[in-house]
């Protein structure tokens, strides 16, 4: 198998997701250059983080029209793996590939800290080494990651288990005091109907080794390396 991690310009998080795949889980690993369009060689793509394109207009709006995004459009409607993380999250929701958009935070400062997730999905190719309802700790770093959407999608998402994860307290509280952006209903990140796509604000990559903290995040990126042997 083989991950691809794209490099827009501005990109600032895509060698922490290649050291994570690359070193970390021994994971064939390779650079995406923005301007490529075929992806067939890969079997995993990732969206990292950073600031694609200086964030202008809005997060990830430009980068929406960037060439490589014909390949990702293309991967994700075949169910190839994608999974965008911050900025990649935020990328994935303005190409369509995601429902809902990602605001300012609501106290409009730039966050930066270690953040609780509660898994509310376990029964997906980025979680199934999670348990049911497992407590994650994962850091966040973003400016404009307050999840949005209207009612009515809100509760289509909800009915189908589209929310894989939500912050929370450490004894797994979902209330407004865990809740570090103002996302709708604390959502953290989730993932198309048909469940190959995942958008999620926090950085699995960063913490991969207890040496950065729990490890937890290893859960999440191993969970699509050992589903792809399985399958």
């Amino acid at each position: 198998m083989k991950v691809g991690v794209i490099v827009f310009p501005g990109s600032n998080c895509d060698h922490d997701v290649y050291y994570a795949y690359k070193k970390v889980l021994g994971v064939d690993t390779e650079f995406i250059w923005h301007k490529q369009q075929n992806l067939s060689g890969y079997d995993i793509i990732v969206l990292p983080g950073g600031f694609s394109y200086g964030d202008y207009l809005r997060c990830g709006a430009i980068a929406r029209f960037s060439p490589v995004m014909k390949g990702v459009l293309e991967s994700a409607h075949k169910g190839k793996k994608i999974i965008g993380i911050c900025n990649g999250f935020q990328i994935l929701t303005e190409a369509g590939l995601l429902p809902g958009a990602l605001l300012k935070n609501d106290n409009r400062q730039f966050v930066c800290k270690n953040v609780y997730l509660r898994v509310e999905n376990n029964n997906t190719c980025f979680t199934h080494l999670c348990e049911p309802r497992d407590i994650i700790q994962i850091p966040i770093a973003h400016g404009e990651g307050s999840y949005y959407c209207d009612t009515d999608t809100l509760n289509e998402i909800c009915e189908n288990r589209q929310v894989v994860f939500r912050y929370c307290s450490e004894n797994a509280e979902i209330d407004k005091i865990s809740n570090p952006n103002g996302s709708v209903d604390n959502i953290a990140g989730v993932m198309n109907l048909e469940g190959n796509v995942l958008g999620m604000m926090p950085h699995p990559e960063r913490n991969m080794e207890m040496l950065l903290g729990s490890g937890h995040g290893i859960k999440i990126l191993k969970s699509l390396v050992e589903h792809f042997n399985q399958n």
